[in-house]
């Protein structure tokens, strides 16, 4: 019920910020090519939708693609670091470096390198989404109870039945974390990547509503990309609940 009215309170506070967009472009008579009311937004993705989906579609899909790549590399760094710690004391500190380069500047040197395929594309989406994902995994281990990896070793098991029956279920919570603020982070690396030579993708509806000044359409973007982040934010915390609550029951 808790969760329920804070839900409905943003849902509260979104309508009252849209109502007061509202108002102000229509009392300071905004040009729609400056700033579009919520309502001109709302009926241009409407008219649109056929045309959009196409891109929306082309996204999410490439999002997906790219959040599973780089979601997958960044379990396995994590996972070589927590049981490697003399190559986790080089690499990490390498790791933490990769984050400071903008991927707005990264991105043309990969175009060059690699063409205007899937590939760089990926590279861009995995850069963005496997850091979090090591950061989190690499707490959520670190933070196994000590007490009960002790108990592990009395009883005979070895490494590896240690961190799947111990550790990885610990460190559960913690890469959900990771996941989700990857899941965030791919989506606007899509449509960067998108913006750097693609066919289909908001990226490239963003790029030709900006160039022709519908900046309506700018913003029917805009929404798309925060709708399908909040999506794909909403689909890992579903599938949290479930593997986490079977591992609490199991454990």
């Amino acid at each position: 019920m808790h969760n329920v009215m804070k839900r409905g309170g943003a849902v509260v506070f979104l309508l009252v910020l849209f109502i007061i967009w509202e108002a102000v472009v229509w009392w300071r008579d905004i040009p729609m090519w400056l700033l579009p009311a919520p309502s001109a937004i709302i009926a241009e993705g409407y008219r649109s939708f056929g045309d959009f989906s196409v891109h929306i579609l082309a996204t999410t899909k490439l999002t997906l693609l790219g959040l599973t790549i780089g979601a997958s590399i960044g379990f396995i760094i994590a996972l070589l670091l927590h049981r490697m710690p003399l190559i986790n004391q080089m690499v990490y500190p390498l790791l933490i470096l990769s984050q400071n380069v903008p991927t707005i500047v990264l991105a043309p040197l990969l175009i060059i390198w690699f063409g205007f395929g899937l590939l760089p594309k990926l590279i861009i989406i995995s850069l963005v989404c496997f850091f979090p994902i090591v950061v989190a995994m690499m707490d959520g281990l670190k933070n196994t109870d000590p007490t009960l990896k002790h108990y592990m070793q009395m009883i005979g098991a070895n490494r590896g039945q240690t961190f799947w029956k111990l550790e990885l279920p610990y460190a559960m919570p913690s890469l959900f974390s990771g996941l989700k603020i990857a899941a965030t982070y791919s989506v606007m690396g899509a449509v960067i990547s998108e913006w750097l030579g693609a066919k289909q993708g908001i990226g490239v509806y963003m790029t030709y509503a900006q160039s022709s000044f519908r900046i309506d359409r700018v913003f029917v973007a805009i929404f798309a990309i925060m709708l399908l982040s909040m999506a794909l934010f909403a689909l890992i915390q579903l599938i949290e609940r479930m593997i986490v609550k079977g591992q609490t029951r199991e454990v």
